[in-house]
């Protein structure tokens, strides 16, 4: 994705309006970009306030208690989305920690960063002209090629800082939306990126002086016109009106295709998580799909959807999704509602956290936030603690065990190992409805051997004996198999 400003070429003449997919930091055939990052902390003052430190590390002091209190919980047992005045939040230094794990994931090399601590956000520039200046002395120090911004910058904002550091200044927001672009590989993945993308950059297109002048000039010419900002933005609604004409034949093609699976009592599991989770490490566990999984950020865009036996032999559909992440641009959201229809349609959810994480609490609290703007928070889901391979095995240990005195309300696993998967597996059947069990008693003829072999593949035996020909079983099936069988139950 190029910067926000439309490109000029050495003549003067626009470089037009479509949203590229090439990413803002790939510079082809050359080194890695030099970026600069750039985070602001605003103290909170008043009575009864904490730093955003602070209150970080009491959620996560909260977290901890709250999973080491051996409270029996339902089977049945669902998250509740937090409170809005609860919700942690991410102290500075992490946010910026993590704004450098978004410029990696996008091949930036870091250079250097600042962090500065306000009282309030300067409208004009956001950080203030003195700390400005400052900024702008030490990105040329470094020769950075640009800046990023842990902060979603105004237009004009935008403006007023490349004009003091003469470099480019891309925002947290077009950072998501160009590492996006970088992992959109089907069709229908790359038409919601540009969707993001030209959303992003409509009303970043003023104040962009020369281009933006009254078309033609001289004695003739002069009048209302339309300028070459009418203009562009004309073209920006022409092309984000046909990018949402061929979204909604997507989606179209989507719902048939989830009309037809929901014909067949086969039920829907979503994988949820904050980025970088190990959903997909998880996913490739579970099925064998062979899913790209990467300690990159949002290497998963595209959903992929593959079956899964139970140990009760049914079987369920199991989605990979996007990851989220705090502050995920409503833009995005919005353009990838067709991919997440998958979450909102699931019979169950399955909300992936990393276990081994400082930032796990904060983590899940976005992930609630994304889930509630879904309208999925009230949808049946239990957390799947991964990364335990991370932790100290004593440790994990005990958070396998304090997992099992609490009923299973988290399960701990480590998908790249293959701990805690068949405990997972288990704590799934119990929780889908679709295609109940049913535990029945058949006398089935042993010339019968299609039936035989029909229930051997389709239920659980506990129990099996020949009798006068006849072989009587004690199995739990689904009532979809149970159909099948009537001629042969006995009770």
């Amino acid at each position: 994705m190029r910067s926000s400003h439309s490109k000029k070429t050495r003549d003067g003449a626009s470089a037009g309006v479509e949203a590229p997919r090439n990413g803002v930091l790939a510079r082809t055939g050359q080194e890695a970009e030099r970026a600069f990052l750039v985070g602001i902390e605003i103290s909170r003052r008043g009575r009864g306030a904490s730093t955003p430190s602070a209150q970080a590390q009491a959620a996560r002091d909260s977290a901890s208690a709250a999973r080491a209190e051996p409270a029996a919980a339902p089977a049945t047992s669902k998250i509740r989305a937090p409170k809005k005045d609860l919700i942690p939040d991410f102290d500075a230094e992490e946010s910026l920690s993590e704004l450098r794990t978004l410029a990696t994931s996008a091949s930036a090399k870091i250079v250097g960063q600042l962090l500065q601590r306000r009282d309030r956000f300067d409208p004009a520039t956001l950080i203030g002209a003195g700390k400005l200046e400052e900024l702008a002395g030490a990105a040329a120090s470094v020769n950075a090629d640009l800046l990023l911004f842990d902060h979603d910058l105004s237009p004009s904002q935008q403006r007023n800082i490349e004009r003091i550091v003469h470099r480019r200044v891309i925002d947290r927001t077009q950072l998501i939306l160009d590492i996006f672009a970088r992992h959109a590989r089907t069709r229908e993945g790359q038409l919601q990126v540009e969707l993001a993308q030209l959303q992003y950059m409509l009303p970043r297109l003023a104040g962009r002086g020369v281009e933006m002048s009254q078309l033609g000039g001289g004695i003739g010419t002069r009048g209302p016109g339309e300028t070459q900002l009418e203009t562009d933005r004309r073209k920006i609604y022409r092309r984000i009106r046909h990018v949402e004409r061929q979204l909604e034949n997507v989606r179209r093609i989507r719902a048939q295709q989830r009309q037809r699976r929901e014909s067949v009592p086969v039920a829907t599991v979503a994988l949820v998580g904050y980025t970088n989770a190990g959903k997909s490490t998880l996913f490739n566990a579970l099925t064998r799909a062979g899913v790209l999984s990467s300690s990159k950020m949002f290497a998963t865009l595209d959903p992929t959807i593959r079956s899964v036996t139970l140990p009760s032999k049914r079987k369920v559909l199991l989605s990979d999704t996007v990851g989220f992440i705090r502050d995920l641009p409503h833009t995005l959201v919005s353009a990838f509602r067709a991919t997440l229809e998958e979450v909102q349609r699931a019979a169950l959810i399955l909300h992936v956290s990393d276990a081994s994480s400082r930032l796990s609490a904060e983590q899940d609290a976005q992930v609630e936030l994304v889930l509630k703007e879904l309208e999925a928070e009230k949808k049946p889901r239990f957390r799947v603690m991964n990364k335990i391979d991370l932790l100290d095995e004593e440790v994990a240990h005990e958070l396998m065990r304090d997992s099992l005195r609490r009923n299973n309300c988290e399960i701990y696993v480590s998908a790249i190992q293959g701990t805690g998967l068949d405990r997972l597996l288990a704590r799934i059947d119990e929780m889908i409805e679709e295609d109940p069990i049913r535990r029945l008693h058949l006398r089935i003829p042993q010339k019968e051997g299609k039936a035989l072999a029909f229930v051997e593949a389709k239920a659980r035996i506990h129990e099996r004996a020949y009798r006068d020909g006849l072989v009587e079983l004690e199995a739990d099936m689904p009532e979809s198999v149970a159909r099948k069988m009537t001629e042969w139950i006995v009770r």
